[in-house]
C-alpha cells in the first residue's frame, strides 16, 4: 500500500485510469502523488514584494502550506510505468515504458518494500523511480484485499481476539 515513512503524510487509495507521478514527500521518502494535487500546491510567486512585518510575521509563524497526498497502491494492481531511465533499462532488461505489477517486498517493518515487478520477474523498489517519473494505474481488479499486518499493527490483532 504506502510504505511506513509515508504513514505520516496524508494519503488515500488509488484509482483505476488515474495519472499519478513519482514525489519526493517531506519524509524523504520517494511515493506516488496526483499531477493535480503537485500543481495545486505550487503558487506563482507574489507580485508585489512582501513588507517588513509581513516578512517577519512569517518567520516567526510560517504560513500553513497543506501537505500533498501520498497515493497508495494495493499489492497486485498493474500500471505502467513511463520514462524508466536509460541506465535502469539495461539494468533490469526492460524497455523506456512497461507495463508491471505492483508488489511487496516482504513483510518487514520500518524498511522500504513496496516495489514494482516487470514482466520479466525483475523487480524494483519504489524508492529507485526518479522523481516526476510517470505513472498510469491501468488495473485495481487483480490487487490482493488488503489485511494490516499483524507485526506492524499489534493493536489490531489485540482486538480480535
Amino acid at each position: 500500500m504506502c510504505d511506513y515513512s509515508l504513514m505520516a503524510v496524508p494519503n488515500r487509495l488509488a484509482q483505476e485510469g488515474e495519472e499519478l507521478v513519482a514525489h519526493r514527500f517531506p519524509t524523504g521518502s520517494m511515493g506516488l502523488a496526483s499531477p493535480c494535487d503537485l500543481r495545486r500546491l505550487t503558487r506563482p510567486a507574489s507580485a508585489e514584494p512582501a513588507g517588513f512585518w509581513t516578512c517577519l510575521k512569517n518567520i516567526f509563524s510560517p504560513p500553513r502550506v497543506p501537505q500533498v497526498p501520498a497515493v497508495c497502491i494495493p499489492p497486485g494492481a498493474r500500471l505502467r510505468l513511463f520514462d524508466i531511465p536509460v541506465r535502469m533499462q539495461s539494468e533490469f532488461g526492460v524497455g523506456a515504458v512497461e507495463e508491471v505489477t505492483f508488489t511487496q517486498l516482504h513483510a518487514a517493518v520500518n524498511s522500504y518494500r513496496d516495489a514494482v515487478r516487470f514482466a520479466n520477474g525483475q523487480e524494483m523498489r519504489l524508492q529507485e523511480l526518479r522523481e516526476g517519473q510517470r505513472v498510469h494505474v491501468l488495473d485495481l481488479s487483480l490487487a490482493e484485499p488488503f489485511e494490516p499486518l499483524a507485526e506492524e499493527y499489534p493493536e489490531l490483532l489485540y482486538r480480535r481476539r
